[in-house]
């Protein structure tokens, strides 16, 4: 009775028996018994997963519902909608993950045992992992406020109904609330309210709500385990959102806690989903030496964030957790905290950040903040929060390095020494992905004395096509070798185009422009002798695209045997062969259909589906977890579904081993009954993926299912395939040349600017 309330909507059963969305709207026209919407809109109807999961099994669509398809449906599907899904599920997951045998005795017997049970059991395990909270007073702004062990203010929402179940004590994420945009009333203290805790301990009812789901995640924690299917729930609800999230990459966050150094002690005031906290936690059950005691503050504006942040590092480690929902700037929930390091990706270009109420604030050490210099305000809170010769390191837009409105601000970090260093990123780093964004290195000035230089460096020209393409082994390298190098002896040698460093006096003009690329020597050019091989390389390459440029294939010659055929030299209408679907042949066996997975191992390169339209070998990389990736083999064929192109690649050496990456369908034909190339071919047709697409607002998706293709024989395939392979050499020609060109217009640029290529007679 209890799993009807996870609803799901016509594109989830779509995912779950694998077909299209115009296929269960005609299951819903022809069968009679399809179950009945029992929520939703008329134009977008849900229903219920049980009666859903019957009907599809009673009918022979699918055999068995994927587990983790069923969980996840049955997280979309949550009456609470899917953060509180994630909350609940997460809650239960640390359960499993520390204390295992309380969760077997806890989930054994009905679903009301386990409702009475649970929120008991809960707190033993998230009282130890964050701490209690104490029962509090009730403040004038209408909320009871409580206070943790620590001091931190905290509270709950009055207003609950009479007839509520008590809450259980809620475990230690002390938060504070997000601002009103109310201004203060001058010469008035007021408390500022303060809103619900961002992980509170599930109620009797809320556990009898989420049982199927609970239960369900149990079983995938027990086939993945805890933390992996935790990060697996996560990937996807971010996957599925991803406009109202600005996620950290990995890579970004692991340069940036390097960056910091080793520490105890971690703050992150702006903390999202927590990457920057879980790249300076330990990956493992327990700390490394060097970080034993290791301490994680969290605080983040939206409370959904703060506690699926709070429950994704206490499932990836050992280490002390506290998080905080609330304002970090006009609200902060650490005022005492002198941390090792802080890392941060805050907001940026924020006119609404406090600008107005926290005039007088005792932060503001470097200088008041104008209003639209937001990102120097969290510059100055991240290093009042830290302990002497702390480092921060911050993500920052390019505009901060040379605004005017910040030059005295940034003139004051420089002369007191507190600004180490700043770095540009490529392009397409983080988002943004259109800018290149900075790494600012902060220290807070301890008894030494300050450093008389400043290290500048820009690894802008590691920089890769679309996104995912950053060279991030290059970047790492050359910025830790650099940083490494200069907060060892307090300066850097020159390296032409790559990093510097300077005195802090040269800097200090009535710009105080930190921008690197303003200030580093332009990197050494290719000089003639190179340009004479790229030139010479473009000519090879053209006289190829030359010889490579295909000829239009001949008209077909009509059987003059047959009678009533037109005579030759007459137009003659395209053939009509017998057709056939994708979805046909993979039910029939003679092509395998794999999709792209969210997570796999770290270590396999991943076949993007921009290194698909841009004929690139495999440049990103998965989240790690224990779901098996999708490896490519030679002679598959690999389609994006997305972005309304005509694309098929075929993978060849180059390409194989590297795992299938998201939005892309994998096509394992049968040899003895298809050719690949005879598949590719057909399946780039015009019309025919303008038939087999369907459009949304803002995107156009690709059902590879009902792309077609002619019934035709083994060796026509194979003179089809031919012909479509030598099409594929042609276009990767073209792509050289395109890219040679580039290079040669580039470098005579280069070297008629600097003197390095004379102009000629």
């Amino acid at each position: 009775m209890q799993d009807n309330a996870t609803e799901v909507t016509a594109a989830g059963i779509a995912r779950l028996a694998g077909v299209g969305r115009a296929a269960v709207s005609n299951w819903r026209r022809r069968h009679a018994d399809f179950p009945k919407p029992v929520g939703g809109t008329e134009t977008s109807p849900s229903f219920a997963l049980a009666e859903v999961e019957g009907w599809l099994r009673v009918h022979g669509k699918l055999a068995e519902v994927p587990l983790r398809e069923r969980v996840w449906q049955q997280v979309v599907g949550h009456p609470e909608g899917p953060v509180t899904a994630l909350t609940h599920a997460g809650c239960v997951l640390l359960l499993i993950h520390d204390r295992p045998t309380l969760w077997l005795e806890v989930s054994a017997g009905s679903d009301e045992r386990l409702a009475a049970m649970l929120p008991e059991a809960l707190d033993q395990v998230l009282t130890p992992r964050f701490g209690a909270v104490r029962p509090g007073r009730r403040n004038p702004g209408g909320r009871t406020t409580t206070t943790s062990p620590a001091g931190t203010p905290t509270g709950t929402p009055t207003g609950t109904p009479a007839t509520a179940p008590a809450v259980p004590a809620v475990p230690a994420v002390p938060v504070v609330n997000s601002p009103t945009g109310d201004r203060a009333i001058p010469g008035v203290h007021t408390e500022p309210a303060v809103n619900a805790p961002a992980l509170q301990n599930l109620t009797g009812p809320a556990a009898l709500a989420s049982a199927p789901l609970l239960r369900g995640t149990a079983e995938l924690a027990a086939e993945l385990g805890a933390r992996q299917a935790f990060e697996f729930l996560l990937g996807r609800h971010l996957d599925a959102n991803p406009r109202q999230y600005t996620l950290t990459p990995a890579e970004l966050a692991g340069l940036m806690a390097d960056l910091a150094g080793p520490a105890r002690t971690v703050l992150d005031p702006a903390c999202g989903t927590g990457a920057l906290l879980r790249a300076a936690a330990p990956d493992g059950p327990a700390p490394r030496p060097e970080q034993d005691g290791l301490c994680l503050h969290a605080q983040d504006g939206a409370p959904d964030l703060a506690a699926l942040t709070a429950l994704r590092l206490a499932l990836h480690t050992r280490a002390t957790v506290r998080a905080a929902a609330g304002d970090t700037l006009r609200a902060d929930a650490f005022p005492d905290l002198r941390a090792d390091a802080v890392l941060c990706h805050p907001p940026f270009n924020e006119r609404n950040w406090g600008h107005d109420e926290l005039a007088y604030d005792a932060r503001w050490e470097y200088g008041f903040p104008a209003r639209t210099e937001s990102e120097l305000a969290w510059v100055q809170h991240a290093l009042a929060r830290l302990r002497d010769d702390g480092t921060a390191v911050l993500l920052m837009p390019p505009a901060a390095a040379s605004r005017r409105s910040g030059r005295r601000i940034r003139a004051d970090l420089l002369r007191r020494g507190a600004l180490r260093a700043v770095i540009a990123l490529p392009a397409g780093a983080a988002p943004p992905y259109s800018i290149p964004l900075h790494l600012w290195v902060l220290c807070r000035p301890g008894k030494a004395p300050a450093q008389p230089e400043v290290l500048l460096a820009d690894v802008g020209q590691f920089t890769g096509e679309g996104r995912g393409g950053t060279d991030w082994r290059a970047v790492r390298g050359a910025v830790l070798d650099a940083w490494r190098d200069f907060d060892r002896t307090g300066r850097l040698d020159e390296r032409p185009g790559l990093a510097r460093s300077l005195p802090v006096i040269e800097l200090l003009d009535d710009d105080v422009d930190l921008a690197p690329a303003r200030h580093l020597p332009p990197p050494a050019t290719d000089g003639p002798g190179r340009l004479t091989d790229v030139r010479e390389r473009l000519a090879e390459t053209l006289r190829l695209t030359a010889d490579l440029t295909p000829a239009p294939t001949e008209t077909p010659q009509p059987d003059t045997r047959q009678p009533g055929t037109p005579q030759p030299g007459t137009a003659q209408p395209a053939p009509r062969w017998p057709l056939t679907t994708v979805g046909e042949l993979a039910r029939g066996g003679a092509l395998l259909l794999r999709t792209g997975t969210n997570g796999g191992h770290a270590r396999v390169p991943v076949l993007t589906d921009h290194d698909v339209l841009a004929g690139t070998t495999p440049s990103g990389t998965l989240p790690e977890s224990d779901e098996e990736p999708v490896l490519t083999e030679r002679g598959d064929v690999v389609v994006p579904v997305l972005g309304g192109g005509s694309v098929a690649r075929v993978v060849d050496a180059a390409t194989a081993g590297a795992a299938l990456g998201r939005n892309l369908v994998l096509l394992r034909p049968d040899p003895a009954a298809l050719d690949p190339w005879f598949l590719a071919g057909f399946l780039r047709g015009t019309a025919n993926n303008r038939q087999a697409s369907s459009y949304a607002s803002t995107a156009t998706r690709l059902d590879v299912r009902r792309l077609q293709l002619p019934r035709l024989p083994l060796d026509a395939q194979l003179r089809y395939g031919e012909r479509f392979r030598a099409l594929d050499e042609f276009e990767r020609a073209l792509r050289l040349a395109g890219r040679l060109g580039e290079q040669l217009v580039r470098g005579m640029y280069d070297g008629l600017t600097d003197g390095s290529v004379a102009p000629g007679p």
